[in-house]
């Protein structure tokens, strides 16, 4: 049901993890994999009411990259702390383009909060702590100012660009060319499903990209999630 040929690839060439697991919510799984430890290490329990804001004594990834010599960006859902101290620019990360909260548009009591009314398409985003308007759907734009940051800092030093889309995050809001390619399916799964498509084209451009540039055989791109399947599951859970 679900049509992913660029993942497919990735699937198809790349080296898999067949017993890998993540955490059942997103920020334990994120602590985890920017930490090298086990979530609980770094203080996050949960996604809301302050148990999902990271330790300030753990270390990151971006952290021991950067001292490496590594130019470090972050794109799209943080979800590690929303206050000032625990922001990515304070946790390794030079370039920051992120949405605050789990979801755009979402808030929860305590510090856990994006901007007020966000939405989908032309989200407010905090780039680099001043927020910008910006235009399109939120995969497209978070792909896309990653991609214009790769192509600003290559050549010039080794990258680190984690590329976070909240997508396929409820709520479930896609645009109406990607839902259509799953009619017939119930409402929510066409969403959930033309989301995920939508993610696998922004893989492909930006494997193009990389070609193009001609590092694609020289960049480490990892495909991981963050959580178990929802609305898909139904349908089809076997990406």
């Amino acid at each position: 049901v679900l049509r992913t040929p660029h993942l497919d690839r990735l699937h198809a060439e790349g080296a898999r993890f067949t017993d890998f697991h993540v955490s059942p919510t997103c920020s334990p799984t994120r602590a985890a994999l920017l930490t090298g430890r086990h979530e609980m290490k770094s203080g996050v329990s949960s996604t809301i009411l302050e148990r999902e804001r990271m330790s300030l004594k753990a270390k990151t990834l971006a952290e021991s990259l950067k001292a490496a010599g590594y130019a470090t960006g972050v794109f799209g859902k943080w979800h590690l702390g929303d206050e000032a101290a625990y922001r990515p620019d304070k946790r390794g990360f030079d370039e920051v383009f992120v949405h605050g909260g789990g979801g755009i548009g979402q808030t929860y009591p305590g510090s856990c909060g994006d901007a007020p009314n966000n939405k989908y398409f032309d989200p407010a985003i905090l780039h680099n702590n001043v927020f910008e308007k910006t235009t399109g759907y939120c995969t497209d734009v978070f792909f896309g100012q990653a991609t214009k940051w790769i192509d600003t800092t290559r050549g010039k030093k080794p990258f680190f660009a984690y590329i976070t889309p909240n997508a396929p995050h409820a709520p479930l809001v896609c645009p109406d060319e990607y839902a259509a390619k799953y009619k017939g399916q119930p409402e929510n799964v066409a969403k959930f499903l033309g989301m995920v498509t939508n993610i696998d084209d922004n893989v492909g451009r930006l494997m193009a990209k990389l070609a193009e540039w001609g590092i694609e055989k020289d960049t480490l791109v990892i495909y991981m999630n963050d959580n178990g399947g929802t609305a898909g599951v139904p349908v089809f859970n076997a990406c």
